[in-house]
This record gives C-alpha cells, structure tokens and sequence, in this order.
C-alpha cells in the first residue's frame, strides 16, 4: 500500500507529510541550540572581567568555513532546482559539489582547527601578580581605552614544561601576538587576517598562576561551550552528509526512474535541514570568533 501524500500536499495543511515532519522537527532542533546559544550569553554576561577568553579563535579559517557553508546552501538548491527540470545529470553535479563542501567543513575543523587548540596553552595570573607580568598583558593600555583586563598569558608550551613537577615555572616558547603586544591597537582585536606568533620566551613563575591548561573544555566556561556546539552543529552536518550521499548514490537514481517528484521533495527537506545547519553557524561564527 502507497503512503499517500508522500508527493502531493495535504488538503488540510497544503504541505506534503515530509515537508510537515522536517518543520516539527527544526521546530525542536530551535528549541535545542536556543537552548545552549542562552547558556552561552548568561555565562559570558556573568564571568568575571579578564576571564572570558578573547581572540582565541582562528578567524581566517572560521571565516572560509563560512563561506564554504553558505556555498553549500547554494549549491543544494541547485540541485533541488535541477530536480524540479528533470535535469539529473545537473542534480548530480550541484549535489556532489554541496556534499564535498560539507566534508571540507568537516575536515577543516577536525583535522586543523580543534587540534591546533590543543597545542596552546594558557595560564590565568593571580590578582598579586598582575603588576609583574604588565609587559605580556597590557592592563594600563586596556585601562585607558576603558576595556576589561586580562589576567591570562597564552601561547605555545615549551615541551614537558606543563607536566614537569620539578619546574617552578611554565617556559612559553612562543606567545600570541594579541598578548605580546596588547598595546597595539591593530592586535587587540581578532583579524581577518592571519598574525604571526612573535618568538619569544616567556617565564611565568607556577606561584604566580591560579590555573593553567590547555584550550581543553576545561580551560574554561567559553571553551566549554564551544567544544560543545560546534561539536553537535558538526554531528548535524555529518547526518546532513550521510543523508545527501545517500540519495547521491544509485538509490537516488532509481528513485528518480520510478518518481522525479518523490526525489526532488526529498531532497527539498533535506535542504530545509541543512539550510537551518548553516543558520546555526551563522550565529556561532560572530559569537564565538568575533567578539
């Protein structure tokens, strides 16, 4: 037996019975990163001034896998449109192209830009402390420019210095440009553009530091939250993935022999998801990286 509406809209709602499922269930997906977006805000309202991180992220990559997501938005209405002409061969090319932009997404974040957090290493200065490390965290020029201070150092860890008990300090080999020169305004800021780290050693006594780590989640609230989004919107593109491919391979061909319209509607839902996917970015993105 033929489930029925499964191309033609309903006559009480005017949508067929998938396009009604997909709009209930962003319906929740709303509701879930809401959710985490709100946390997010309250706790960053809410941290005290010089522990909420800043300009840790890379901004040129965040940047590219933004456009590389919208990209994506585009090209799977071509493919939709395709579908709609009863242009397969069209179909095939617009929907590939979207599913190698999902992947290179995905690459991007896991292979480069999660891993590169941990290889730096921060430590948060004792309020005592702060006068002797003025050079590396430029509180009186943030002062005078009313900004919040800093009170944590960050850069690159010398090998073995941040497990090595019998060291009293922690030996930063290289240290972010953003905290090697607070001074300079073109660097209090995250860029567009990528900076270099300034090579320099950097000796801050362990009795001088009220914690240290890793961009681990437990450096900090901001880096929790992080790590926990971008991870589920990366769970969410990898299903948009898995469900685009699926319908890329043969499967989506012999579907189009038997009903063009049947694969077209499916892959105008799936399209709806993935749109919604790229609109979470669209809010991670200045969020997180900008300000």
């Amino acid at each position: 037996m033929e489930i029925p509406h499964t191309v033609t809209a309903r006559p009480d709602t005017g949508l067929y019975n998938a396009k009604i499922g997909i709009w209930l269930f962003l319906a929740s997906e709303v509701m879930l990163f809401g959710g985490l977006f709100s946390a997010y805000v309250f706790l960053r309202v809410g941290a005290l001034p010089g522990y909420w991180p800043h300009g840790l992220l890379n901004v040129p990559v965040g940047t590219f896998n933004t456009l590389v997501l919208i990209g994506s938005s585009v090209t799977v209405v071509l493919a939709w449109a395709s579908l709609k002409m009863r242009k397969f061969g069209q179909y095939k090319l617009w929907m590939g192209i979207t599913i190698l932009c999902g992947a290179l997404f995905l690459i991007v974040k896991l292979t480069y830009e999660w891993p590169a957090k941990f290889h730096h290493f921060g430590a948060f200065i004792k309020q005592d402390a702060l006068a002797k490390y003025e050079p590396y965290l430029g509180n009186n020029y943030l002062a005078a420019k009313g900004l919040p201070p800093r009170v944590e150092i960050t850069g690159d860890i010398a090998p073995g210095s941040e497990n090595d008990t019998n060291s009293k300090v922690y030996v930063f080999e290289k240290v972010d440009a953003i905290y090697a020169d607070p001074t300079n305004p073109e660097m209090d800021r995250p860029s567009f553009m990528p900076r270099p780290m300034v090579e320099k050693r950097v000796e801050v006594a362990k009795a001088d530091v009220e914690y240290a780590s890793m961009f681990y989640p437990r450096h900090s609230s901001y880096f929790s939250v992080y790590f926990l989004i971008t991870g589920l919107h990366g769970l969410h593109v990898l299903g948009g993935l898995i469900v685009f491919t699926y319908f890329w391979l043969p499967v989506g061909a012999n579907l189009y022999k038997k009903n063009p319209e049947h694969l077209a509607n499916r892959i105008e839902v799936v399209g709806l998801f993935w749109h919604f996917v790229d609109l979470v970015w669209i809010f991670v993105f200045p969020l997180f990286y900008l300000l």
